[in-house]
């Protein structure tokens, strides 16, 4: 791995860049036009009183080249917090450097010094990073499947509650 890589906790001066990166990753996973967050939405839900995420940037040579953004979650099973990896991004140019690995590794060092049990993320069924997360010791949880909802479901949803 390249030492001229540093990672750092992204600020809030960084609300910009994140997004780009966010925008770029939605291109990368074939959604470019999803992207709904602004610059003013990353700050106000990762940078005020109560972050809802915190997030990490990765620089090459001075150059910021990747992030990964990140939440905590509970589980029962083990009684404590885990991590949520929403997205972990490394611009093409930069891949293969060892920047993911870095990424990860110090996801890694912040679950542990914070006691985390467990780091949970996603990956589309066709992302050939499939293999590095595998090379990592990561590995696919076949037996769950991811499943959500949208704002509108939840407000539907939320509306039934109300009637109550």
């Amino acid at each position: 791995m390249p030492s001229n890589i540093v990672i750092r906790l992204a600020t809030a001066e960084d609300a910009g860049l994140i997004l780009a990166f966010v925008r770029e990753l939605a291109a990368y996973e074939r959604a470019p036009g999803a992207v709904v967050a602004t610059e003013a939405d990353l700050v106000r839900y990762g940078f005020g009183p109560e972050p809802a995420f915190e997030a990490l940037v990765a620089s090459l040579d001075g150059e910021p080249i990747g992030f990964a953004l990140f939440y905590p979650v509970f589980s029962t099973w083990l009684g404590r917090p885990g991590m949520f990896l929403e997205d972990l991004y490394v611009r093409e140019r930069a891949r293969r450097n060892g920047i993911g690995r870095a990424l990860l590794s110090r996801l890694a060092a912040v679950a542990v010094e914070r006691g985390y049990g467990r780091l949970h993320f996603n990956v589309l069924d066709w992302n050939p990073a499939k293999g590095f997360y595998e090379r990592l010791g990561m590995e696919a949880r076949p037996q769950w499947q991811g499943w959500g909802a949208s704002e509108a479901v939840l407000r539907r949803l939320a509306q039934e509650d109300r009637g109550r």
